[in-house]
């Protein structure tokens, strides 16, 4: 059932942003078994890089293949979501709120959701870290114990994303000192203005290049990629993250790439049951029309199948998708045992659902649902790793 809340988020988006249509069979030059002739992708806000990647990618797949794309943007993790749920959309441009889809965590640990079915097809690889200012002499994980951290409550994104980072040192939120801030750029500007030592920041994130020209200078939170212990210990914090070397942003470069963490988005999702065949060959389209969209801006060629169609992701990958990078030669015996763990953690937080639906914990409503629901899942990732 949809509530009143989501179907507003919903209708908001729609008159918000009217979807795009790209595409078209007038420019047809090649033919792909099963690639379906018209797609409908839910997609980020008009004007983020997942809106613009998402259409230089449908543009690209029309010119190639005369696929009609159309585009249903919004600004809400729901209303990106619920679509690809409702078989409204064939397929979803999502960030971490896939993650939190598939975990049954924060908006879906609701009684109309829980742990969600879905599947990756590929996704861009994305930096992320703890910037700080230079003067305060934060360079490793280590050094942001007793630092103010800014912190956003309600950026559930970024807050995920700063746990494993603190975990690599053996740290947790309790370590630093919170400094709260009602928005994502208002934390990243309190490192300007002195209010804070460090933030959870994307690299490119335009006001930490005011940050790297000020006079508390620019430095980021590096991770060891060859400290195994930590990796380990951030990936028990946050599955889907892995060692990259950024250069692109605000103090680095390709002579001065930083190690931070890696993660996936946007990543191309569809259902668990979506048609096999039909996702290889959404896969065959998005790895042979790369040349088409490639050159629209340097962040395109990360879209590479041997970069974006490799774990870990937020959720495992589709059958049809691991045929297709088998068939091409980039599924590795590697890959397939992150797969199978992947896969393994799904089902187990699936069946804790149900036994929880069906216990006292899914007859609760409000904070006392999502108390109840907790401890399950908890418990549940805990018997994963006995």
């Amino acid at each position: 059932m949809i509530t009143r809340r989501q179907s507003l988020v919903l209708g908001g988006a729609a008159l918000l942003a009217r979807p795009a249509l790209i595409g078209s069979a007038a420019a047809q030059t090649k033919k792909i078994d099963n690639l379906p002739g018209t797609q409908i992708w839910s997609v980020y806000d008009v004007g983020s890089t997942g809106y613009v990647e998402a259409s230089a990618i449908a543009d690209a797949m029309g010119k190639a293949y005369g696929t009609r794309v159309r585009l249903q943007p919004s600004g809400t993790s729901i209303g990106r979501v619920l679509p690809l749920k409702q078989r409204r959309a064939s397929h979803a441009w999502l960030a971490n709120e896939l993650y939190f889809a598939v975990e049954g965590l924060y908006e879906y640990g609701d009684p109309q959701w829980g742990p969600q079915d879905f599947r990756t097809l590929c996704g861009r690889k994305n930096a992320f870290s703890v910037v700080a200012t230079k003067e305060s002499g934060i360079t490793r994980p280590e050094d942001l114990k007793g630092k103010r951290l800014a912190y956003v409550p309600a950026n559930t994104s970024v807050n995920l994303k700063v746990e494993p980072i603190l975990a690599f040192a053996g740290l947790t939120l309790d370590d630093v000192e919170i400094v709260q801030f009602p928005s994502y750029g208002a934390s990243l500007r309190a490192l300007i203005e002195g209010r804070a030592d460090a933030a959870g920041a994307a690299p490119a994130a335009a006001v930490l290049r005011e940050l790297e020209a000020s006079p508390r200078g620019i430095s980021w939170v590096q991770l060891d990629p060859n400290n195994a212990k930590g990796w380990a210990a951030a990936r028990k914090a946050v599955p889907f993250v892995d060692p990259f070397a950024e250069t692109v942003g605000a103090g680095m470069s390709e002579q001065n790439p930083v190690n931070v963490m890696g993660y996936r988005y946007p990543m191309v999702t569809v259902n668990a049951d979506a048609d096999p065949e039909e996702v290889f060959a959404m896969m065959q389209a998005l790895d042979q029309s790369y040349d088409l969209y490639k050159d629209v801006s340097g962040i395109m060629t990360r879209w590479k199948m041997k970069e974006a169609g490799t774990p870990p992701m937020d959720a495992a990958f589709h059958e049809g998708a691991i045929r297709y990078l088998k068939k091409v030669g980039l599924w590795t015996e590697a890959h397939q045992e992150w797969q199978g763990r992947t896969l393994k953690r799904h089902q187990a937080l699936q069946a804790a659902w149900k036994e929880f639906m069906a216990g006292p914990g899914g007859k609760e409503s409000g904070e006392a649902f999502e108390k109840a629901w907790m401890p399950m899942r908890a418990k549940a990732l805990a018997a994963l790793e006995a």
